[in-house]
């Protein structure tokens, strides 16, 4: 028996696919091997996935790593790190190109396009990246039979471009969803935001969280009332006088995080419709200057941000590594722009 169990499902409002489970074992329990405790406790996930956590140590109890073989004993405190499980969703694979920066045995890191959603979803059933990864990778063993999200324990926004990394193996989702959760995972992302920030760098702290007057935007609560724990690291790179270009660093995963902290911190990132950037926020919208920037609009019409560098510590070889994506073309094209107007 438990006595309770803690489940945080990072779907809905985090872009880190994982759940956290947290069980305390009832005084009355009987020796028992953990694999076979917790498949009694986790419906839906095999034996060789909890094996596969156990010894990637994403499975802990009383807060230690054990051996697959630990009896469990009354009240040992259990918590498991899970990649997100398979949604009741049919993929269908298919041929998409795949722009592949590394792969092993274990990982391969990709390069994702603006425009491409990640998985399949309402209105999107096709030309994602799971139906490009459940062609490329038809013997992945975490597909499930195409079913699901292949590989993936983090995500970012159709029209965000660049870097995802991807499992091949149930230890390396395991490994790797217990860095996301333990927040090792370094990640650098370029944005072009409207105006320029008072301080060169800094820091945005608000819980992050659905807004009540439009379901589809995240806001920031930053008495924490609402939402989840949300933090960005930002420095500013370079100032156009009317749009700067930042790099932000994430602490946490959430939905959107970046563009709701800088929509926050009033500074929406440039040619985001959603949160209000595909307007001029920053200088007379009248004359020369409006033209210019609807041509700037037109050069780029979705947010200026792309997943520029990724580094996480390896599942097999624990050695650190680091990745980086030079920004796509229409990002590198709007800097450009901006540059020459600002020398005007």
């Amino acid at each position: 028996m438990i006595d309770y169990t803690e489940t945080e499902e990072n779907t809905e409002d985090s872009d880190e696919l994982y759940e956290h489970h947290r069980i305390v074992v009832d005084k009355g329990q009987a020796l028992l091997r953990l694999d076979k405790f917790l498949m009694d406790r986790l419906p839906n996930v095999t034996r060789n996935k909890l094996q596969s956590a156990i010894r990637s140590e994403s499975v802990q109890v009383n807060q230690k790593p054990v051996k697959v073989s630990y009896k469990v004993k009354p009240q040992d405190l259990i918590t498991i790190i899970l990649a997100e499980p398979p949604r009741d969703t049919d993929v269908v694979p298919e041929d998409i190109p795949l722009d592949i920066l590394y792969e092993d045995e274990e990982l391969l890191l990709v390069n994702k396009p603006a425009g491409m959603v990640v998985h399949p979803a309402y209105n999107n059933w096709n030309g994602t990246l799971v139906n490009a990864l459940s062609y490329y990778l038809q013997n992945l063993p975490t597909s499930r039979n195409g079913e699901g999200r292949p590989g993936l324990v983090h995500r970012i926004d159709k029209d965000t471009s660049g870097l995802l990394v991807i499992a091949k193996t149930d230890y390396s989702m395991a490994f790797l969803a217990k860095q996301f959760f333990n927040h090792s995972i370094e990640r650098t992302y370029y944005a072009l935001v409207w105006g320029v920030p008072k301080e060169e760098k800094g820091t945005v702290t608000g819980h992050v969280g659905r807004s009540a007057k439009d379901r589809r935007v995240m806001a920031v609560y930053p008495e924490g009332d609402y939402g989840k724990h949300a933090v960005t690291h930002y420095k500013v790179l370079r100032s156009f006088k009317y749009v700067s270009l930042i790099q932000c660093n994430l602490e946490t995963g959430r939905t959107h995080q970046i563009r709701a902290h800088m929509k926050y911190l009033g500074h929406p990132l440039f040619s985001d419709a959603m949160y209000g950037g595909d307007k001029i926020l920053s200088g007379s919208p009248t004359g020369t200057y409006k033209a210019f920037v609807d041509n700037a609009f037109k050069l780029m019409p979705r947010q200026a941000l792309h997943a520029k560098s990724l580094g996480f510590k390896h599942p097999v070889s624990k050695q650190v590594m680091q990745f980086e994506t030079e920004l796509p073309e229409d990002f590198v094209a709007v800097l450009a722009k901006w540059e020459l107007y600002e020398g005007q």
